[in-house]
């Protein structure tokens, strides 16, 4: 601003104006996340490579499990490490029979990014596993979503699930003979 001829014009070209206006900052803004996207589109892990990193993500997660419940800090946790690492090659091969024997991974592609879903028959409609975005794949396991062993549930249909237990009557001693009111003092009819 020129302050000497009291006057308000600027010096400024009309490029400058423009990115520091409103619209200048949207359209800046937008150019980014098209860019970004475009960037995502192209570097959506593959079907092979989701399926093998999902894979090795889960060893992991069955050969960190100990007999402690975690809690989600602790998977969040587990998971960036999965992300950067990889299983140990003395994982048990009956494990991973099993694990396949009751749990089923599908891939699904989206535009920007894809997942990995485990459908057993403890989460019949799927629990994301993984998801893939920039090239990178991102766990998001929990041991809990796996089916790794099997047992009956009922013993038996002839059994019967609630059983009528009957509890026999115990004495107390007789009646000292209270009455209504007795303890409000008052007297009754």
């Amino acid at each position: 601003m020129d302050q000497n001829r009291k006057s308000f014009r600027t010096h400024e070209s009309l490029f400058h104006s423009f990115l520091h206006s409103c619209l200048g900052k949207i359209i800046i803004l937008a150019g980014i996340i098209a860019v970004l996207l475009l960037i995502a589109h192209i570097t959506v892990p593959g079907r092979e490579e989701m399926t093998e990193e999902t894979e090795d993500n889960i060893r992991q997660c069955i050969m960190a499990n100990d007999s402690l419940p975690t809690d989600k800090i602790d998977d969040f946790i587990n998971n960036i490490g999965y992300t950067f690492t990889h299983a140990d090659s003395t994982f048990d091969v009956e494990i991973w029979r099993t694990f396949n024997k009751y749990n089923r991974l599908e891939y699904h592609e989206h535009p920007f990014y894809s997942t990995m879903h485990i459908h057993n028959n403890f989460r019949p409609e799927g629990t994301r596993v993984s998801i893939g975005i920039f090239g990178l794949v991102i766990p998001t396991v929990n041991y809990n979503d796996f089916l790794l062993r099997v047992g009956p549930i009922h013993k038996g249909y002839d059994r019967v699930l609630i059983k009528n237990t009957y509890i026999e009557e115990e004495y107390f001693g007789e009646n000292p003979g209270i009455k209504e009111y007795h303890y409000h003092g008052e007297k009754s009819e």
